[in-house]
């Protein structure tokens, strides 16, 4: 039996609207992705995409197979015992005088000398002395060039580092080097930094963030509890800082900090010190504790705050009147539910203390500077940009790892009020 004229008008009105609503939805999406498209594309261009260069950096090798082509192809068939044979030479004197010729050899030669010092002093001095050597035997004049190319150990490290990939920054930034048999070994002890920095930088993080936990919590706990007057003018006195120069700030507790500063005339002038026993202060692991502490102490605080304003009085009130002691109420009932605040304002202390980079630099001396301060120096000074890259990779590696327990231990989903 078929339908009448009435159910047919009202199966196509049906269609046509969940039509026009699907095409509204499609619409909506649209609108909404074309406003957060800005937020999108920075978030690519200043966060993604330097982290993507950073991972690449810290483990690209491009400059021996781009520079030394000659000598990367004509060492695939060595097998690494004795020295190269005379085509090898030849194929080096060749990439030398064609490096030279074009003034780029220094990137090569920077490059190895990253894995082997006195590769630099090599390379050039080989390469403007490779224009005189034009015919065979190229090995007996490259041996009177310099006897280091009757070493077999630099060819290794030319064959090895010849990979358009290397793990050697990734070594060194761990105190590890390749050796002369390509086996994973340590550095010599004298240039083991990299480790100590690391655990420096995360044993004064962690102090820094625990300072400020002590210092700031019975302030979030005035601001959270004081009447509305007397805690805003608090919190313009938490603020003050953010309004404050970082190097105003820095500066100031140089100022207040060294041998013949603030401090120490105070102490000398009330007779706790004499003048020839003043402390030092600066320069140190505790110049740069007292500063950091200082400068970060808002990030505890404010979340600390945001936490303790919505936790009702009435629940420590409630254990008091059910003959809880003070100290009682609050262990058991009021600092439990701070836990979120105290998670979430001491990660973000850490995370900003531990990539610190301008206060250690000034106030932290030769014992109270961080790892960010040589990622900076591989920057701008050395400009091994690998080993800085690789560094960086590490650090943010940290991070992650602590952000992700911080998640699995106090995060939202395993905190439980009530």
């Amino acid at each position: 039996m078929q339908g009448s004229p009435a159910n047919e008008i009202k199966t196509a009105d049906g269609v046509s609207l969940r039509v026009s609503q699907q095409r509204s939805i499609r619409r909506n999406k649209i609108k909404a992705f074309l406003l957060v498209a800005p937020l999108l594309i920075f978030l690519l261009v200043a966060f993604v995409l330097p982290i993507v260069d950073m991972l690449q950096r810290s483990v690209e090798n491009p400059e021996v197979s781009t520079y030394l082509p000659n000598t990367k192809s004509a060492l695939e068939s060595w097998n690494g015992e004795g020295l190269p044979d005379e085509e090898v030479y030849a194929a080096l004197v060749v990439d030398l005088r064609t490096g030279a010729e074009a003034r780029n050899i220094g990137k090569v030669a920077s490059r190895l000398n990253y894995a082997k010092s006195g590769m630099r002093s090599l390379i050039m001095k080989s390469a403007r002395k490779s224009k005189r050597i034009t015919e065979a035997p190229f090995k007996e004049q490259m041996a009177k060039v310099d006897k280091r190319w009757m070493d077999p150990s630099v060819w290794a490290l030319i064959q090895r580092e010849s990979s358009p990939y290397t793990l050697s920054y990734y070594l060194n930034a761990v105190d590890l080097k390749y050796d002369a048999d390509g086996s994973i070994v340590a550095q010599p002890e004298y240039l083991q930094i990299y480790n100590s920095l690391f655990w420096r930088t995360v044993y004064m993080s962690v102090s820094i963030t625990f300072l400020c936990l002590l210092l700031g919590y019975p302030v979030a706990y005035l601001l959270a509890n004081l009447p509305a007057k007397q805690a805003n003018l608090l919190m313009i006195l938490v603020l003050l800082p953010f309004w404050t120069s970082l190097l105003v700030r820095t500066a100031t507790w140089i100022a207040i900090l060294q041998q013949q500063g603030v401090l120490n005339d105070m102490m000398v002038g009330v007779g706790m010190l004499d003048d020839d026993n003043r402390i030092q202060m600066i320069y140190n692991q505790t110049g740069t504790l007292v500063a950091m502490t200082h400068i970060l102490l808002p990030f505890m605080i404010l979340p600390l705050y945001s936490v303790m304003k919505t936790i009702s009085p009435s629940y420590v009130r409630a254990a008091r009147s059910m003959g809880a002691t003070q100290f009682m109420a609050f262990t058991r009932v009021y600092f439990p539910q701070t836990l979120p605040g105290i998670g979430a304002g001491s990660i973000l202390v850490f995370i900003l203390s531990i990539g610190y980079y301008i206060t250690p630099a000034l106030v932290g001396g030769q014992t109270g500077t961080f790892i960010t301060n040589f990622i900076a120096y591989h920057m701008q000074t050395s400009l091994n940009w690998g080993l800085a890259a690789a560094i960086a990779s590490i650090l943010l590696i940290v991070v992650i790892l602590l952000y992700w327990l911080y998640n699995r231990l106090i995060g939202v989903d395993n905190v439980k009020l009530g």
